[in-house]
């Protein structure tokens, strides 16, 4: 009888699959049920935002930002706000930075919402996806309340935001607060002693920190790794350097890590937006500029923190009232590059890439844009 012998066989895992989260296409080599190699098929998904930028005035790029990474659209308004204003050298009232810090940190914290709820649903869990949107209803009902949308919300704008909190904002968002962080144990409780969520995630996965950083990973996924590299603490903007908050880190690298790290920036994020509601001053909410705003003839790069890691945009002015170059970078196209590498001749299955995956909670239009 004759040796028995494999073939190999490419299988196609989206570009619509529901794991996927977006419209992204991965390649698998496939040895029977086991994982040869990954390979990510992006493009579908392109609109030429940047290129669309350089044709609008400053103040018309920002609701284009909103849909470079839609989940924490509240980071893109504050990217490209934070970087023309450099560029003019526009002043920010004291209030509109408190407020803006609010809403990036809630924001946060409604996008790691997220990610707890579709990285369970994935993984076969349902219940978690219930609760994760329902606490995340609490923080998009008081954006809406603050400028009109629950996703796009087009705030910021070039020297403070758009208009003042509402006034019943503060009583709301200690509410909302309070009750996220009264949820955190259900949330450890339903799934870090699952033995089918542990199954599915310890040991899947596994990054080790010098890799993750030669291929420029940030965010959650390099901190699950042992870097402690935030830019709100590295490189502060804005107001950060006056609150007190901690760097989440865990050591294993793998996919449970990832999901730990991103729990504990949830309750990191709460402490920051307390002191912000705090210390949050009296006063205007944006500065003044004019109605045909042109920034001085300049380049300038800036970064920030963004939910999915190092979020940064190159703004080239020539002094006119548009740009003439806009470049973004946002965290999510590093780390679907950096997938394969992990993946490889692993011996993992399809549904352990599943888990990978929704681990590096991959936004698409921020890798196509």
């Amino acid at each position: 009888m004759g040796d028995l012998r494999t073939e190999e066989f490419v299988v196609n895992m989206g570009p619509v699959h529901p794991s996927t989260h977006g419209v992204c296409r991965l390649m698998l080599t496939m040895n029977g049920e086991q994982i040869v190699d990954a390979e990510p098929v992006i493009g579908y998904l392109h609109r030429a935002i940047e290129k669309i930028c350089e044709n609008r005035t400053y103040p018309q790029c920002i609701p284009m930002m909103d849909r470079f990474e839609y989940v924490t659209a509240m980071s893109t308004n504050e990217l490209f706000c934070l970087a023309t204003e450099r560029l003019a050298e526009v002043e920010v009232p004291e209030r509109a930075e408190y407020i803006r810090v609010i809403m990036l940190e809630l924001n946060r914290i409604a996008s790691h919402l997220i990610f707890y709820g579709t990285t369970a649903m994935d993984c076969g869990a349902l219940t978690p996806f219930l609760w994760g949107l329902r606490e995340r209803e609490l923080i998009i009902d008081l954006f809406e309340e603050t400028c009109g949308q629950r996703l796009t919300y087009n705030y910021f704008r070039i020297g403070g935001v758009a208009n003042d909190l509402p006034i019943d904002f503060v009583p709301k968002c200690r509410s909302a607060l309070d009750v996220i962080e009264g949820k955190m144990s259900d949330y450890t409780g339903i799934l870090n002693n699952n033995p089918i969520w542990l199954a599915r995630l310890k040991g899947i996965g596994t990054a080790e920190a010098d890799h993750a950083l030669a291929w420029g990973v940030t965010g959650p996924v390099l901190r699950a790794c042992g870097v402690a590299h935030d830019l709100r603490k590295d490189d502060p903007y804005s107001i950060y350097d006056r609150f007190d908050f901690e760097v989440p880190i865990a050591q294993e690298g793998d996919c449970y890590a990832r999901y730990l790290v991103r729990l504990e920036e949830i309750r990191q994020s709460i402490k920051i937006v307390r002191q912000a509601l705090d210390g949050l001053p009296e006063g205007e909410t944006r500065t003044k500029i004019k109605a045909n705003f042109k920034p001085p003839a300049g380049e300038i790069y800036t970064r920030i923190e963004n939910s999915r890691g190092e979020m940064g945009i190159y703004i080239q002015s020539n002094g006119d009232k548009k740009p003439l170059r806009v470049k973004l970078r946002g965290g999510s196209y590093n780390q679907l590059q950096f997938l394969p590498e992990i993946v490889r001749g692993k011996g993992y299955l399809i549904a352990d890439l599943v888990a990978i995956f929704a681990t590096f909670d991959v936004i698409l239009p921020e890798v196509d844009r």
